[in-house]
């Protein structure tokens, strides 16, 4: 099977980790230079999709697997004859034993266990909302994290030991916004909040002041 895989080298090589090395892997940085890899039997993985990239797909009829860590982008679906699935590009949440996908369209169940099955993975349909289900809840957890420093409740180190004596967790909220980054929390955080104005997803002040530093210093 071909994997077309449009974002960065990271985001290529997690795909590669998580579908093996048994499919034969296409890869543009750009949406311009995605168009020419494009066949029917194509399976892409769109790590960069925004609302000014949908022509690429008006006429294709393969398999899309849009990022929704950021947005739904329902607008997409009525434009082509692509079969779109959405799923959570942000670091980590690719490379896991289930792949969570989100269905824009209910009667295009069966067409993803026809491709999980060409994938080789396991996978949990969940409702479609920005950064599904996973992805939310460890950056809510992060964000409560940032909550506790920031109230001088407790140091990082020590929320981090907390989290993974008491909970088990494989790492701390600290730890997991390293390996996640801290802007695609916010970024993550900030479209939730957007899209449902629950306070839960509000941002700390402190993880939004840190996710500034850190775009403004790259």
């Amino acid at each position: 099977m071909e994997i077309l895989v449009i974002g960065s080298d990271t985001n290529l090589i997690e795909c590669r980790k998580k579908f093996g090395d048994q499919h034969q892997y296409r890869f543009a940085e750009n949406h311009a230079r995605a168009g020419e890899f494009l066949k029917p039997e194509t399976i892409v993985f769109d790590f960069l999709v925004t609302e000014h990239h949908h022509q690429v797909y008006r006429d294709f009829s393969g398999v899309v697997f849009l990022d929704v860590s950021r947005n739904m982008w329902t607008e997409m679906v009525g434009e082509s004859t692509a079969t779109f699935f959405g799923f959570c590009g942000l670091p980590t949440f690719l490379n896991r034993e289930i792949l969570e996908v989100s269905l824009f369209k209910s009667l295009d169940k069966d067409k993803l266990v026809e491709t999980a099955s060409v994938l080789t993975t396991k996978f949990a349909v969940v409702d479609h909302e920005v950064g599904l289900i996973t992805a939310r809840v460890i950056c809510m957890i992060i964000n409560e994290a940032y909550f506790a420093i920031q109230e001088n409740i407790a140091s990082r180190n020590d929320v981090d030991l907390a989290m993974k004596l008491g909970t088990n967790y494989p790492f701390g909220p600290f730890e997991w916004c390293e390996r996640i980054g801290i802007k695609s929390v916010y970024e993550l955080l900030r479209a939730v909040y957007e899209n449902t104005k629950d306070d839960r997803y509000k941002v700390c002040d402190l993880l939004e002041e840190e996710a500034s530093y850190f775009t403004q210093s790259r």
